[in-house]
């Protein structure tokens, strides 16, 4: 266990593992759902979620999709390095990192189920690291479902090959000046600045009181703010996010909201006409899950089965 983390709640049901891999650290990640063949969609392959990236940021924001596909398939909720029960260690966390660590998990689920291709469904910035794992190893993955992805806004720009990223190290540096530093950790991880900024994700004063509560919680623990200050450094944003997006041929479904500060997605026209992408619009914040469940559920359970059904087809 990390040191610090193991004060930390469990936040989803099943059981938390945990992955020592050389490059990412101290990875941990819940798993639940019944076994393969127990049940009638049990066979179906394990589906990864993994959370957006924000201060307080853990595997909880994807609660109500675990919960409900646990009943039927085994489903994977990732910490990502700096966050939950991951490692939080001093260190450089940027796209790689975050890659890295998917890869890890990947692997950890296709030793133990002998089974080598994943669903998977990302959300905000974390659409970039799932996007650009499924580009260096794509015989992982069966299809991508992305929920309010970065890079579709109007002011994305262009800044360098995708596979670079948006650091800015004198940012960096002056988050990591003592006492700079620190007040400034303490004041993003306040309970009022983490109300402040749900209630931007949600779009209106209503919010998940339990995800409030959690994401209160994440930020107690020492290295707590490491990842952030990556973040808002700008070392987790690829330096062209879109020409790996456009480099995808698995099946891709993208989702977003219409309220709140995330809800600019100009720039979908650039993969709309792609034969694999598919778009659609809640009229909710940018947890569209939180917020119309069955609906979001209903949709990207169909998403999955025409990604089957176009698999069969081209089989035949």
């Amino acid at each position: 266990m990390t040191p610090g983390t193991s004060t930390l709640p469990h936040v989803l049901s099943g059981t938390l593992k945990h992955i020592d891999d050389p490059v990412a650290g101290r990875v941990s990640y819940y798993v639940d759902g019944p076994a393969p063949g127990t049940e009638p969609n049990s066979n179906d392959p394990p589906l990864l979620l993994v959370h957006s990236i924000n201060a307080s940021a853990s595997a909880h924001e994807a609660k109500p999709i675990f919960d409900a596909y646990k009943k039927h398939r085994q489903v994977f909720a990732l910490d990502l390095p700096g966050f939950g029960h991951s490692e939080r260690s001093d260190r450089t966390y940027d796209q790689s990192l975050m890659v890295a660590a998917i890869h890890a998990l990947i692997r950890e689920i296709a030793s133990e189920q002998d089974k080598h291709r994943i669903d998977a469904l990302a959300v905000s910035l974390s659409c970039e690291f799932i996007a650009q794992a499924a580009l260096e190893y794509p015989d992982f993955f069966r299809t991508l479902a992305l929920v309010s992805p970065t890079g579709f806004a109007k002011i994305a720009e262009t800044k360098g090959p995708p596979e670079a990223n948006c650091g800015r190290p004198g940012v960096l540096r002056f988050l990591q000046t003592p006492y700079i530093g620190q007040g400034l950790f303490k004041l993003l991880s306040s309970a009022p600045v983490i109300r402040f900024f749900l209630k931007k994700t949600w779009g209106r004063k209503e919010i998940d009181e339990e995800f409030f509560e959690t994401s209160c919680r994440m930020v107690e623990v020492s290295g707590a703010q490491h990842a952030p200050f990556h973040f808002i450094s700008g070392y987790l944003f690829s330096a062209d996010i879109l020409t790996t997006f456009k480099a995808l041929d698995h099946p891709v479904w993208l989702s977003h909201g219409v309220r709140g500060d995330f809800n600019d997605f100009s720039k979908t026209d650039s993969i709309a006409e792609m034969p694999n992408w598919r778009i659609t619009e809640f009229q909710t914040g940018a947890l569209p899950y939180f917020e119309v469940t069955e609906d979001f559920l209903s949709k990207h359970k169909e998403f999955l089965e025409s990604a089957e059904s176009t698999k069969v087809d081209a089989a035949d």
